[in-house]
């Protein structure tokens, strides 16, 4: 996920214009994404943003070749949709989700591959959370703060206990950090 210092993974409405671009940083986290996760797990609306984005991406000539080779894994990695209101799915390796969405993670986690990543906003990242399927959280923390926005840990009830595995800076500012949830 990517995040700002005071926790926001969008502004007031959902703007991303605050991201910090960096070439080094985008090697490295993409590269580790690539060799440790063999499925995309998505909401509506990521899933239709994607379904048009990424496509193009893997086409244009002027994008870079390691946002070719993401957008070309992203297209040919399974991708899992959780909606309650789309009817299908049609674009490459993707299947949809419409209910027990810890059922269904549960029967994932049994399946031999590598990890699962949530893409997606705040609707199905707060799902996940307050299911309790989040093994791992990767964040990529942005060197600014909102003060508003579309929070990353939005309704958390209860005080979660974060065990920091890996902290990586990179010199645009970005700080990404790997924390695994503490288990009651």
């Amino acid at each position: 996920m990517i995040v700002t210092l005071d926790g926001f993974i969008g502004g007031p409405n959902g703007e991303l214009d605050w991201m910090v671009k960096d070439d080094e940083m985008d090697k490295v986290l993409i590269t580790d994404l690539l060799s440790t996760v063999d499925t995309i797990l998505v909401g509506r609306a990521t899933y239709q943003v994607f379904e048009n984005y990424w496509p193009v991406v893997a086409t244009n000539p002027s994008s870079s070749k390691d946002m070719i080779d993401l957008a070309h894994w992203i297209e040919n990695t399974p991708k899992i949709v959780f909606s309650k209101t789309l009817e299908k799915v049609e674009w490459k390796n993707s299947r949809l989700i419409k209910e027990n969405i810890a059922d269904e993670i549960a029967k994932l986690k049994q399946q031999p591959g590598k990890d699962m990543v949530i893409f997606g906003g705040v609707g199905i990242v707060s799902t996940f959370i307050k299911l309790g399927l989040v093994d791992e959280y990767r964040l990529r923390v942005h060197p600014v703060a909102l003060g508003s926005g579309k929070p990353l840990f939005k309704d958390i009830k209860d005080r979660m206990k974060l065990k920091l595995l890996k902290c990586e800076k990179f010199n645009s500012g970005v700080v990404a950090l790997h924390y695994q949830p503490e288990k009651k």
